[in-house]
């Protein structure tokens, strides 16, 4: 009875010694042998002042009014030429766009 508990003794200590935090290996620190990869920069493209949709694409506010968003920019509809015009302020008080 005395060998199975010395036994499991052992092998309680033996588990929590394999779990210590001394016997994990600390982490490589990076030398100088890794290869960096080149920092690509996104190209902007110029913000058209007009664009030309078709107007299946386009939306209508409750008022009426066409409008479409491309790229996180607001496009407001003319009806002097049908064209869509980037927003500006002041564009509301044109009356081809009312």
């Amino acid at each position: 009875m005395k060998k199975f508990v010395i036994a499991g003794m052992l092998l309680f200590v033996a588990a929590l010694s394999a779990c210590s935090k001394k016997s994990v290996p600390a982490k490589e620190e990076t030398t100088s042998t890794e290869i960096k990869k080149p920092v690509v920069k996104a190209i902007k493209t110029p913000t058209p002042k007009s664009i030309v949709v078709n107007e299946a694409a386009a939306k209508k506010t409750v008022d009426g009014k066409y409008y479409y968003d491309l790229e996180g920019k607001r496009y407001w509809r003319s009806k002097k030429d049908g064209k869509y015009y980037l927003y500006y302020k002041g564009m509301f008080d044109n009356k081809d766009f009312q």
